[in-house]
């Protein structure tokens, strides 16, 4: 499914780039002659190979392999990709009000003309506008999320305990230290008993992971630190770094192992498996029924939501995770949302439930891709666990 819809997102952007070409290069010849025309050509020509080549930058899981720096990788990547889809956009909106145009035919009334020309300017600069809103405002307007959830069979020492989740925090170019030590301050004043992060500290190798452990050392709770693995820290070559960093700074990253943490007389068993990639979605969560504790109330730390009807066969409670930055751009249609993490997964966002168990997907506090947050602002996260 992720290569499909990488084919056909390549397939638009390669179809739209052609049409944009064909346009300019009519442009060239009609304004143009001799060797200016030439060069003119050859300009169009190299803006393409151009975009090309960035265009794969936007695939993390190629960039440790293209033998570029990460960190411009990232920057080439996003920009590229942006212009990708406002161009697209735009000449959709063109063709749309090309094709308007054309059924008003004769219609010459001044003020129709006007009307539509006016319509046509706002429409072509709204992807810019929105795109730029995303960028500058919605991506770093970082809010807590506080919920219940409710848990059958949970013990009465455990009725009320609060979980802290922090995710994809992809501390980069497009998220510098400043802002995660915001983050941080907030947290702080949420007094947990439990915090986890459920991974992509960073985006690619260059980024500052010594930062981001240390921002996320000075998170408080009553028993302390606990995550995950997510893809980025795979496609890095990072995480057995991470794991030691984190111990240093008192965070204890589980990779198939397990952290049991007594409230009372109840146990609550925490679990952490490193990503668990689609391509492997036949063998998720392989041997992870062996960091059940019969007795204890389980929760499973897995970047990847999509792990959540095997977490709940095996016997977990809950799950907790992220990776879809809660879609990173959705749109509201009819009361659904539209973004892109839905051809990927049905655990895009919020509370899900299976039989007896419950899963929180998050919707972290970075970006990956372009810089920029529509409809799905990034979040800190704690939960209440309630007895059902």
């Amino acid at each position: 499914m992720n290569l499909a819809l990488n084919l056909v997102v390549t397939f638009v952007f390669v179809s739209v780039q052609w049409r944009i070409a064909a346009i300019l290069l009519r442009g060239a010849a009609r304004l143009f002659s001799g060797w200016a025309r030439t060069a003119a050509r050859g300009t169009v020509f190299l803006f393409d190979a151009v975009l090309l080549a960035g265009y794969s930058f936007s695939f993390s899981e190629l960039v440790p392999h293209l033998g570029i720096p990460g960190h411009i990788a990232l920057i080439m990547g996003a920009g590229i990709l942006a212009y990708l889809i406002a161009s697209t956009a735009v000449l959709a909106v063109c063709l749309a009000l090309r094709a308007i145009a054309k059924q008003l035919g004769a219609d010459v009334n001044p003020g129709r003309r006007r009307a539509l020309n006016a319509a046509s300017n706002v429409l072509m600069a709204a992807p810019f506008v929105v795109m730029g809103y995303g960028a500058m405002v919605e991506r770093l307007d970082f809010r807590v999320r506080e919920l219940d959830v409710p848990l059958a069979g949970l013990p009465l020492d455990l009725d009320g305990l609060r979980i802290l989740q922090i995710s994809d925090i992809h501390l980069s170019a497009f998220l510098h230290e400043s802002d995660l030590a915001r983050v941080i301050d907030m947290a702080l004043e949420l007094r947990p008993h439990v915090a986890v992060v459920t991974g992509d500290l960073i985006s690619s190798r260059a980024d500052p992971l010594d930062a981001c452990i240390r921002q996320l050392a000075r998170v408080k709770s009553d028993a302390g630190t606990f995550g995950c693995m997510g893809n980025h820290e795979r496609y890095a070559g990072v995480e057995r770094h991470v794991m030691e960093a984190g111990a240093r700074a008192g965070i204890r990253f589980l990779r198939g192992e397990t952290q049991s943490l007594r409230f009372g007389n109840s146990v609550l068993n925490l679990a952490g498996v490193d990503y668990q990639s689609l391509a492997d979605r036949g063998h998720y969560l392989r041997g992870a029924e062996r960091l059940v504790v019969p007795g204890a109330v389980n929760v499973l730390l897995s970047h990847n939501p999509d792990v959540f009807p095997v977490a709940a066969r095996q016997g977990y409670n809950l799950l907790l995770a992220g990776h879809t930055h809660g879609g990173q751009v959705t749109v509201e249609i009819l009361d659904q949302s539209i973004n892109p993490a839905r051809f990927f997964t049905p655990y895009v966002y919020g509370l899900f439930r299976a039989g007896r168990s419950a899963a929180y997907v998050t919707r972290g506090i970075g970006t990956i891709g372009i810089p920029a947050r529509i409809g799905a602002p990034p979040e800190i996260s704690v939960l209440r666990l309630r007895k059902a």
